[in-house]
């Protein structure tokens, strides 16, 4: 399996701006999360893999986003699972790979989610998530106008896929993102 460090290098290999590494790091710390809460724990590392990797081509390519990914991780020799993971959170977006594994629906949940927290973060008097409640988020979540590049359709998507109330996912997001970020 790919190594953190190699996955670092191939995402840097395409990705420069420090939003889109940034995002990834989020997510891959995130996915970590989820994994040792969901009793994933022996997995932790794949995960945060699937995680680091999700958008590693949508700086170069936008427009083929979730699919140049998987033509760039097949030349580099990366494991077919997190080629599929990766794709899948780009399901009836860019793409027709669905996320069946709970790992596929936590990335898939958690990638716009992490955006949209972040957002909010950025406008409290204090930038921290450590005072950041679920009510809070559900208030910016119904302004359509606020990170409206955050599609709350599909994190709606993410939480039914997960079986879960979109107030659960939030806020396992919003304790996800604690254990790491100030």
């Amino acid at each position: 399996m790919i190594t953190r460090e190699e996955a670092w290098n191939l995402l840097t290999e395409y990705n420069k701006e420090a939003f889109h590494l940034e995002h990834a790091e989020i997510v891959e710390l995130t996915m970590k999360y989820f994994a040792r809460k969901l009793g994933y724990g022996e997995e932790e590392t794949f995960w945060g893999i699937v995680g680091l990797l999700h958008d590693l081509d949508f700086e170069q390519y936008p427009e083929e986003h979730c699919i140049k990914e998987q033509e760039i991780m097949r030349a580099h020799g990366i494991d077919e699972r997190i080629i599929h993971a990766t794709a899948s959170h780009g399901y009836g977006i860019t793409v027709d790979i669905k996320p069946e594994h709970e790992m596929e629906k936590v990335l898939y949940a958690v990638d716009e989610l992490t955006g949209l927290i972040g957002a909010v973060v950025l406008m409290r008097p204090s930038k921290s998530i450590q005072d950041l409640e679920l009510k809070s988020v559900k208030k910016k979540f119904k302004s359509k106008g606020f990170a409206a590049g955050c599609s709350r359709e599909v994190i709606e998507r993410g939480a039914e896929m997960l079986g879960w109330t979109l107030d659960e996912l939030i806020e396992q997001t919003i304790k996800a993102l604690k254990t790491f970020q100030d």
